[in-house]
């Protein structure tokens, strides 16, 4: 008889064990997640998860073509980003630089450049060169232009001038790139 009851102190002690073992599996599966951690060390910084919604996409490249600028060769002027890309016909930017904005800015659409002037004194007095006029806002003219002087001051906001000012260098390539009849988009 000693036999037979040790096999069942055995059998009650297996079975012990297994049940044990299963509720420790099941309290450490519903633990929640910051308690779960193992200690660490006082000023150790905890790692974080994150829920992923799938792929990550890439940073937006903050030099890239507005998307929604159409295609083609193509000026495009985004206002929020104070930004003009001189975009090919393949839909590269074949420059892009920073600009200062007039007071008087256009509504978001397209455009075409409606005359050019060389060399002439802008509404605020400063001369300029390469200017390249393509709307009009209330009674101001809105075109890109680059100070002789090389100089892109922000606009008196009291004055109503449309001059979306770049540098020299800038103002070169925009007069070579935008003829008249050329294609401006503006963008938010």
């Amino acid at each position: 008889m000693a036999r037979s009851s040790s096999g069942f102190v055995a059998g009650l002690t297996a079975a012990a064990v297994a049940a044990v073992a299963f509720l420790a599996y099941q309290a450490s599966a519903s633990v929640p997640a910051d308690l779960a951690e193992p200690s660490r060390t006082p000023g150790a910084v905890a790692p974080s998860a994150s829920v992923s919604s799938g792929a990550k996409k890439p940073a937006k490249n903050p030099l890239a073509v507005p998307a929604a600028s159409g295609k083609g060769e193509r000026v495009v002027y985004a206002l929020g980003d104070r930004r003009v890309w001189l975009v090919d016909g393949k839909n590269r930017a074949v420059r892009t630089f920073a600009v200062t904005p007039s007071p008087v800015n256009p509504a978001p659409g397209a455009y075409a450049v409606t005359s050019r002037s060389n060399s002439v004194r802008g509404s605020d007095g400063v001369q300029i060169e390469h200017v390249v006029r393509f709307a009009s806002v209330e009674g101001v003219t809105i075109g890109f232009s680059a100070a002789v002087d090389g100089s892109t001051p922000a606009p008196d906001p009291s004055r109503k001038t449309g001059g979306i000012r770049m540098n020299r260098a800038d103002g070169d390539a925009m007069w070579t790139f935008a003829s008249i009849g050329a294609k401006v988009v503006v963008v938010p």
